[in-house]
Formats: C-alpha cells, structure tokens, sequence
C-alpha cells in the first residue's frame, strides 16, 4: 500500500474565540474544532494530510481554507455549502479552568452525510481520523463518519478514533451506544480518562483501559491529562510519564496528541514511540493560547523528550 496521504481526518472544523485570561471582554481569534485540530497537529508533523468536512460561503470559511493551505492540509474535498454557516465557539477561563460556548446548531459541517461524502481520500489514506463530535453533531455527520470508516478498513486504511464525549451534544445513552460500537471498528481508541469514566461508569484507570480493550479496539490510549497515558495493544500495558510543565490553556491537547501520534505511526515508529512524542507534543500545547497556535514543530517534540527517562513497560 503506497497511500496518497498519511492521515485523513473526517468532521467540523470551527473558528475559535478564546478569552485572554484575566481580561473578561478580550478574545484572542483563532480555529478550533477537534478533527481538524487533529489534522494540523499530524501536518505539522510532517504527515501528507487532508481534511473532509463542509464549510459556510462566509468570511468564517475563508479564514479555514486560508489557515489549511498555510499548514499544508489538503482542502480540495472540503466543499461550500451556501445554505449552512461556518460553526464558531468561545473558550473562557475560571477557577474550574476553561469552559466552551458553542454556535454550530446547523452548521455546514452538521451537513455532511453519506451521499455527498467524499470517498477518495477516506481510500487514498494510511490513517483514517474522526471523532464522537463529528458523530454528535448530527445524524447524517454520524453516518458519514460510520461511511467513511467503512471505506478506510475496506481499503486497508487504519482508523483512528476519539470519543470526544459532548453530553451537551446528545444523550449519555446513546453516545455510549454510538461510541461503543465505533470503538470496535477502530485499530486506536484514544479516550480520555475523563470520558472512559462517563461512559463505563468505572473509576479506576487500569478499570477503564480494560473497559476500552474489551469493545474490540485492537490498540488503546487512555490520555491522563498530565499524569500522562496508559495504553495496551491487548497483550501488553504501558505508561507514559506526564511532563511537568507550565499549563497556560488545555484547549485541543487531546487532538495534538491525536495528530501528532498518527504522524508519528504513519512515519514508521512504533506504538510506544508515537505514543511518547504525541504525549510531549500534547503537553507543549497546553504552554500557549489557543487549540491551534501553539500545536508543536517536531524540534520542541524533540527537545522535550530528551528530557524524559525511558517510560516504564509491564509485560
């Protein structure tokens, strides 16, 4: 298989609004959406990338096509929808850190659907990437998504998937139903702790890794925040060590790290390596304002990994 990218990512890209800490009416402009801050983060990796999603015919638009020509990102089955508008969101920041306002209800993306879901790049692609968010926002987003994974295994692609669990979104109910299944057809789950939780109904990590392995997931990597990660490819545990670091603003850490593991698998390492730089590249996210701008180069990955000891494996 020689694919024509590296990873290609399926769901709603958004434009983003983040308030500047300590300044209640100043916002800092920026993009956002958790597929596509995937999809940059595995560009500025240096993975061949593409995006598939639906956009408004707005200046929102324009500024999203603008920004994935700058990082590299293939937009050329991103289609205009004249009758939909381009999602926007606000982060805020408080004692309990930050919080999101979401204006998407009918936005472009929400459109996308089996029938006019672009099927060549989803075949032309080592790594298939989407997400619970894409599967909430609509039911013909969550079909799309389910169509796309279809495509991507039938074509020897591998998928990869994050929950994303937005209970604001749809019912706890049935994103377990959704999430559980979707979770069975991909070859890497990546749930935080924080959503295992919800959705299993357990506490304990280790309780979670397994709840994950036992939906059929061939490998998983349950995100700890910055107590690091703790995966399994079903036959063998390990952890990976968080990084002590200055947090500034966890927006999009979980979808640099899932854009930055898929880079690093579509470039050869193996499961443990990848999970390690997408581990430091997550944790250097979180150093800067913002889901997109401070996504990592290669050069800080690097960096801040040689100041990691080795990570510990349990046979």
């Amino acid at each position: 298989m020689n694919p024509r990218y590296h990873v290609v990512c399926v769901g709603e890209p958004m434009v983003e609004f983040n308030q500047v800490p300590g300044e209640a009416r100043r916002y800092l402009q920026g993009f956002g959406g958790d597929t596509m801050n995937a999809v940059i983060a595995a560009a500025r990796q240096g993975a061949r990338t593409a995006y598939v999603t639906r956009l408004g015919d707005d200046e929102f638009g324009q500024w999203l096509r603008a920004l994935w020509r700058t990082e590299g990102v293939d937009d050329a089955f991103v289609a205009t929808d004249p009758e939909a508008p381009t999602a926007v969101y606000f982060v805020t920041h408080g004692a309990q850190g930050h919080a999101f306002s979401y204006r998407r209800a009918g936005s472009a993306a929400s459109r996308l659907s089996p029938s006019n879901l672009p099927l060549e790049p989803v075949r032309s692609t080592a790594l298939l990437h989407t997400s619970g968010i894409t599967q909430a926002i609509s039911d013909s987003a969550c079909d799309a998504a389910l169509a796309a994974i279809d495509a991507a295994r039938a074509a020897g692609a591998g998928v990869v998937y994050d929950c994303n669990l937005r209970t604001r979104l749809w019912p706890l109910a049935r994103a377990r139903a959704v999430i559980a299944a979707t979770a069975g057809m991909s070859d890497f789950f990546l749930p935080s702790l924080e959503d295992a939780r919800a959705l299993s109904g357990t506490h304990d990590p280790q309780a979670n890794l397994d709840w994950a392995l036992a939906l059929g997931a061939r490998h998983v990597a349950l995100k700890l925040g910055g107590q690091g990660v703790l995966a399994s490819d079903g036959h063998r545990t390990l952890r990976v060590a968080g990084h002590p670091i200055e947090c500034r603003d966890a927006t999009g850490a979980g979808d640099c790290f899932a854009g930055s593991f898929m880079a690093r698998m579509a470039a050869g390492d193996d499961f443990h390596d990848a999970l390690r730089y997408a581990n430091a590249a997550a944790a250097l996210t979180c150093t800067g304002f913002g889901a997109v701008a401070p996504i990592p180069r290669p050069e800080a990955v690097r960096a801040l990994l040689a100041t990691q000891s080795a990570a510990e494996f349990h046979p």
